[in-house]
């Protein structure tokens, strides 16, 4: 648990790392429809297509991934004249990725892969690509851009799937150039693709899956000390500083060349579909090394990221928010009790996730039916509750100085034990209006005692597209009641006493 705080302090001290990328660019897209009919042309299931979507793949997908965290990036690779090319640098560059090296070649076509999905289930993939190496033309200009871009880099990644683009000539030279003429001391790290490593050589590292790595070693790896040993062979044949070795439901693996290692278990709570989770581990390792994090922290973080993607349909980004989040899940704390940055974070991982936000804010000083129907009843506006809860010095300036009967610590706890509540934050404001508006929720819920006294937020929260709802009370339900009621009842105690 402890090692796990560590990493989301490591988080958040990365900085903003320039990361440069060179390889295989191609487009993904799916179709995903649902399977009711085989077909009566022949014996194959027939997708009704409801939607489609097209998503960054390989190094544009790393690029993303970098992007997502916080990097800069720059982009060098090859497309083809042609309107997938053009989709694709213009869904880099919406996504924040420098595609201004991205070279235009009219002999080749952009490489697409379109997959037919139903339900969580890929029937078929039709793929167009031309895998040729790239021509004398293309590789000057990729060289061009590249010397135009090391020189301030603080890490690279040659993202190789096989299509044409890093040959063995180009790889060399890439190597080369940074450890030599260039002399930049940055990390290179290679995804690589095919059985001969050598061509890799100088690199800093390598992050081959278990597929992979059999193809490159000759042999099956069935467990991690087959893996290790395949990591070490595999760091001889090409001189590397480090090899990792991701091994899917087993985790990732890691050597180095003096002989240490480790390995981080599997992350995945749920895995619903692995593309691109090679992209990310790559992706995020480059990050790490770049902000100068040791190898293990970068492999256990990047391990986390992975776990995040697989539970996704199709090359997914993760954002320092969300991983960040998964950190605090992963320390046993949980994420309902937010504040500050922990607040911003989950904020942030709430609207990726297209959720309507509810917020709702009080004292909750002893909890109540009534609170309990009223938080239920503001749950069913959105898709995530948060509660805004008065610190005990605001509850004093506004209920007196005998209140509150407990302390704020133990009202959040209480509210974040609720199944209705996903999330609760302090605040020390007399109002929740400086809280609202840094939250800028879809649904502000009050209760409908507040219609005559105006509701605070209101203007804000309808300024910003969302809307105010004002729930029923519980009749005779309230903390003042009961706090009155037990006094008198005290009262009556010492007087009969």
């Amino acid at each position: 648990m402890s090692g796990d705080r560590g990493l989301e302090q490591a988080l958040r001290g990365l900085g903003r790392p320039r990361i440069v990328i060179v390889g295989d660019l191609m487009l993904d897209r799916y179709v995903t429809g649902e399977v009711t009919r085989i077909s009566p042309e022949a014996p194959i299931p027939v997708v009704a297509a409801r939607s489609a979507e097209s998503l960054l793949g390989g190094a544009g997908n790393v690029a993303a991934n970098l992007v997502s965290m916080g990097a800069e990036v720059e982009l060098v690779g090859v497309i083809g004249d042609d309107e997938a090319g053009r989709e694709l640098r213009g869904m880099l560059e919406e996504v924040g990725v420098d595609a201004s090296g991205l070279v235009v070649d009219d002999s080749r076509l952009t490489i697409r892969k379109t997959r037919l999905v139903s339900g969580v289930q890929q029937m078929m993939r039709v793929d167009w690509e031309d895998s040729r190496p790239i021509s004398a033309a293309a590789l000057g200009q990729i060289d061009v851009q590249l010397s135009e871009r090391l020189a301030e880099a603080d890490a690279l990644v040659l993202s190789d799937y096989g299509k044409g683009v890093l040959t063995p000539r180009v790889i060399s030279s890439i190597i080369g150039g940074v450890r030599g003429a260039r002399g930049r001391e940055i990390p290179i790290l290679v995804d690589p693709k095919g059985a001969d490593y050598a061509r890799y050589a100088g690199a800093t590292l390598i992050t081959p899956n278990r597929k992979e790595a059999q193809q490159a070693v000759g042999r099956a790896l069935p467990d991690r000390a087959a893996a290790a040993l395949a990591a070490d062979e595999l760091i001889g044949i090409a001189d590397l500083d480090l090899a990792v070795i991701t091994l899917g439901a087993g985790g990732i693996l890691w050597r180095t060349k003096g002989g240490e290692g480790g390995h981080a278990p599997a992350e995945a709570r749920a895995v619903f579909d692995v593309t691109g989770a090679g992209d990310t581990v790559v992706a995020h390792l480059a990050l790490y090394l770049a902000a100068g994090l040791d190898v293990s922290t970068a492999v256990r973080l990047a391990n986390h990221a992975a776990g995040i993607v697989v539970a996704r349909l199709g090359t997914n980004a993760v954002t320092r928010a969300e991983l960040r989040t998964r950190l605090r899940e992963a320390t046993g704390g949980g994420v309902k009790e937010v504040a500050g940055a922990e607040l911003e974070d989950l904020l942030a991982v709430w609207r990726k996730e297209g959720k309507r936000i509810v917020f709702t804010n009080g004292c909750f000083d002893l909890l109540h039916v009534g609170h309990v129907e009223y938080l239920r009843a503001a749950r069913a506006e959105g898709d995530a509750l948060l509660v805004g809860i008065n610190d005990d010095e605001s509850v004093r300036r506004i209920k007196g100085p005998e209140r509150p009967l407990n302390p704020v610590g133990e009202r959040m706890a209480i509210l974040a034990a609720l199944e209705m509540v996903d999330a609760v934050t302090p605040f020390g404001e007399d109002t929740p209006e400086q809280l609202i508006e840094r939250v800028s929720p879809d649904v502000l819920v009050k209760g409908r005692d507040w219609a005559e006294k105006g509701v605070v937020g209101r203007e804000w929260v309808e300024a910003h597209g969302g809307r105010v709802v004002l729930a029923d009370l519980v009749p005779d339900r309230s903390t003042t009641d009961l706090w009155r009621r037990a006094r008198e009842q005290a009262a009556d105690g010492e007087d009969g006493g």
